[in-house]
């Protein structure tokens, strides 16, 4: 009698250990990116909401962790891995992929974002009401932007807009490139990973980065000269960053690890990493101060000089946006007035 209460039990455990119910699933996803894994954003962004879903899951959602591009590819790549499967959840800046997401990308036009996190509240609104077509082969987890960019140079100091003529300047995507050569640079694309080799080379004096990343890639030891306006100002610019998910990987998930996910999806999640990413810049521009390098506050006439300077860089968008049959001119105004929202919350 004990020996058969002994073998039922233990097929009742094998029973349950493999035939269990969908609620029973353990997952794993693989979350990629091109930040380094000494990065503010893969260290208090990426790996903070892993941890944060895999708790809420418990356990049964596991993540393994490619920062550095270590699954292969190259930044530009990112999308198209999660909307293939080569990733499950990916972290990159739509901009790597110039005119894919034309009406997504008019949160990176000049003197767009006032707070970072506001305006991440805003470009997920505007995404959801204009452009949410552009990324349907994803499941969007997340959209915002970064702190005020700046401006860092190897060896000129940039104290006014004309020191910035004939700089080969790094940009971030194509309508930071337009703004540089508004204001008199010559604009390189290239995403953040080739910045530093870039840099030492002398294949660009400078480049427009927010201050968070400065010190991940070295910035801070190999630019001489930074250049910032007053944060409470419009800022020079801001890039745009998708975190997005494998359409079929989330379709598969139970019920309840869907809920997970979606806890820890949409407009709070975009405001929480925005304002997070934010506030990694005081970091990143105490490390370049503490090495005795040059940070100059541009005045608000400069503010002003630029501002006039990139108005072409609206106008140039808006008449491409038409050619593509496309109103521009009224996503414009609707992104900032989401933006005005946002900001007086």
């Amino acid at each position: 009698m004990i020996l058969q209460r002994i073998a039922l039990a233990m097929a009742l455990a094998l029973a349950l250990a493999t035939a269990g119910p969908a609620w029973a699933a353990q997952v794993t996803l693989k979350f990629h990116t091109f930040m380094a894994p000494q990065s503010a954003v893969w260290r208090e962004m990426h790996t903070v909401w892993m941890d944060k879903v895999e708790k809420e899951s418990g356990g049964r959602i596991r993540f393994e962790r490619y920062p550095a591009m270590q699954l292969g590819g190259g930044a530009p790549n990112l999308y198209d891995q999660v909307r293939d499967g080569v990733a499950d959840v990916i972290w990159t800046l739509p901009g790597y992929t110039p005119g894919r997401f034309p009406r997504s990308e008019v949160f990176e036009l000049p003197f767009m974002m006032t707070s970072p996190e506001a305006t991440s509240r805003a470009y997920w609104d505007y995404v959801q009401a204009h452009a949410k077509e552009e990324f349907r082969d994803v499941r969007l987890i997340a959209l915002h932007v970064h702190g005020p960019g700046a401006i860092h140079t190897r060896s000129r100091a940039v104290r006014s807009i004309g020191d910035l003529e004939g700089l080969r300047m790094r940009a971030p995507s194509r309508l930071t490139t337009r703004l540089l050569a508004a204001l008199g640079a010559t604009p390189v694309g290239m995403p953040v990973p080739q910045i530093p080799d870039a840099l030492t080379k002398g294949v660009i004096e400078g480049a427009l980065l927010p201050w968070d990343v400065v010190p991940s890639i070295k910035v801070d030891e190999l630019a001489r000269h930074h250049a910032e306006f007053d944060p409470a100002l419009p800022a020079l610019y801001t890039a745009t960053f998708v975190m997005a998910m494998n359409r079929a990987k989330y379709d598969a998930l139970p019920p309840d690890l869907k809920k997970v996910i979606d806890a820890n999806s949409g407009l709070q999640t975009s405001a929480w990493l925005g304002r997070t990413q934010a506030a990694a810049d005081v970091p990143g521009r105490a490390s370049a101060e503490a090495q005795g390098k040059t940070v100059t506050r541009l005045s608000e006439a400069d503010h002003q000089a630029f501002r006039k300077a990139a108005e072409r860089v609206d106008d140039e968008w808006i008449a491409e946006m038409k050619r593509r049959g496309i109103d521009g001119a009224r996503l414009l105004e609707d992104a900032r007035t989401l933006v005005r929202k946002h900001s007086a919350k």
